[in-house]
């Protein structure tokens, strides 16, 4: 009983709490919807307040930009109006230029009728006046022409020589100064013998006998001495000595050696000819080698071919004029390096050119053609730089000279060549060159007489003064230079110098 009294308690306590609680959730419900209502009318009111402001300001904006458009189209129409102001003047303008113009034209037309009437009639003047002169002169129109043409020329001629000259002489003057400067400073820095000595051609021998066993039974040691050297020995009253004779310098040299080896041991046959040749050539070589390498050592020039080395050194038993080939090379490289720093050229280039200038030389007498070319075609084959080939092969102009180094190498070849000392020339080859000289000079119209002075350096022309006047003298000293150069081959320079001179003589009685 109890128990269900519970129940029924606890039931009814339920339900209080269940209608209590659903009816405190409907108040809060209430109040909350009130509450969100209210809050959506101010949210309602400030949007339309919000829009009334935006749609008050897009009208004031509208009104400015249209008042704006209003200016704009204002102020456009101010413009165009200007502009049609200023075309209409600038029409008014070239209308009256237009009325100017055909005025103009008008006055031109009647002047050029009045022009070329008056053209008629000085045409006709002209021609009267030309037949008249005709007359006077008797010479024909076409007989006038070529004589003031010719007039005229010999006076170009006299201004052209006497510009020349003037030129001339300025150039010469300040090239001189530069290049005795240049030169004097590069010689002073370079010491040099006064000659080099000449490879040896004969052999001294201690008695005649010793000629009889050179010349050996029925003559088979000079046979075996020839036929393994290649050089010719002559063998005849001088007493005690032995002529050694070949174009090849290094066979003389092979020649030599074994020769004064032979004479030394006495020993005197073929098969001791034999080794003894032998021998002296492997000695040459070796020689030809250290000395195309000392050449190179002392002048700072590395990375030349073995064969180029060779060919170097073979310059050691080549002479020319008297003078050493191997030590003029040097020489000149030493001469051409100076002068190319004086000048700021490049210095490694001009002295590896004026090093190789001659290196024909070595093999000259083998291989036909001039020696600079036969060079530079040498070194050409080695991969020698370009340069170094242009100035080998132009040091005697036989090429173009493209490089301010071939010039100075063939400044250094010619003051080595010819300065005092450096060569000696045999009597017989300087009086040939001396009368070669004097006939070219002899050769051009005009000349009375010439003589070649100074060991050949100069060359003074006497010319006829009837013939030849002054301008004519500067240009025959050219032409004769110029002919010269092309007929003769010679160390150096050679100076061209004309003399005119008139005399008037006479007597008082």
């Amino acid at each position: 009983m109890e128990f269900i009294i519970g129940l029924v308690a606890l039931a009814l306590g339920a339900g209080i709490g269940f209608a209590i609680g659903y009816t405190l959730k409907n108040r809060t419900i209430g109040q909350n919807i009130t509450k969100r209502e209210e809050e959506a009318t101010q949210t309602l009111a400030e949007a339309r307040t919000r829009a009334m402001e935006i749609e008050i300001d897009a009208r004031d904006k509208a009104l400015a930009i249209l008042q704006e458009a209003e200016s704009e189209e204002k102020r456009r129409l101010r413009e165009i109006s200007r502009q049609e102001s200023r075309l209409q003047s600038r029409r008014d303008t070239l209308d009256q230029r237009m009325d100017s113009l055909e005025a103009r034209e008008k006055r031109l037309k009647t002047q050029e009728q009045a022009l070329d009437a008056r053209e008629t009639e000085i045409d006709s003047a002209w021609q009267q006046h030309l037949a008249e002169l005709e007359r006077i002169s008797g010479l024909s129109q076409d007989e006038a022409k070529e004589l003031l043409l010719q007039e005229i020329e010999a006076t170009a001629e006299m201004d052209a020589a006497r510009i020349i000259r003037e030129s001339e002489a300025r150039a010469n003057e300040e090239a001189d100064r530069k290049a005795r400067e240049i030169i004097t400073t590069s010689i002073q820095r370079v010491a040099a013998d006064q000659v080099a000595d000449s490879t040896v051609s004969s052999v001294e021998l201690p008695n005649d006998e010793m000629k009889g066993r050179i010349i050996g039974r029925g003559g088979r040691n000079i046979r075996t001495i020839e036929s393994m050297t290649g050089v010719d020995l002559v063998i005849d009253d001088t007493p005690d000595t032995v002529i050694l004779s070949s174009f090849d310098p290094v066979r003389r040299e092979v020649a030599r050696l074994a020769l004064e080896r032979l004479v030394l041991d006495g020993r005197i046959h073929p098969g001791r000819i034999e080794s003894m040749v032998e021998k002296a050539q492997q000695d040459v070589d070796e020689t030809i080698r250290e000395e195309g390498e000392q050449a190179a050592l002392d002048l700072g020039v590395h990375g030349l071919h073995p064969e180029i080395i060779k060919l170097l050194g073979r310059l050691h038993y080549r002479t020319s004029y008297g003078q050493n080939v191997l030590q003029h090379v040097k020489e000149s490289a030493r001469l051409a390096a100076m002068m190319a720093a004086e000048l700021g050229g490049d210095v490694e280039l001009a002295k590896r050119a004026a090093l190789l200038h001659d290196l024909g030389k070595a093999v000259d007498h083998e291989v036909d053609g001039p020696h600079a070319l036969i060079g530079a075609d040498i070194a050409s084959r080695y991969g020698v730089p370009a340069e170094v080939v242009n100035a080998i092969g132009a040091h005697h102009c036989e090429m173009e000279q493209c490089t301010l180094e071939a010039v100075l190498v063939q400044a250094a070849d010619a003051i080595s060549s010819a300065r005092p000392g450096a060569r000696r020339e045999s009597l017989e080859s300087y009086i040939k060159r001396i009368r070669a000289l004097e006939q070219v000079a002899n050769s051009f119209e005009g000349v009375d007489t010439s003589f070649a002075i100074q060991a050949g350096r100069e060359v003074r022309i006497i010319v006829k003064p009837d013939e030849i006047d002054d301008n004519g003298a500067v240009r025959l000293s050219r032409e004769v230079a110029r002919k010269v150069e092309e007929s003769l081959q010679f160390p150096g320079q050679i100076k061209v110098t004309v003399i005119r001179e008139t005399r008037a003589s006479e007597y008082a009685k």
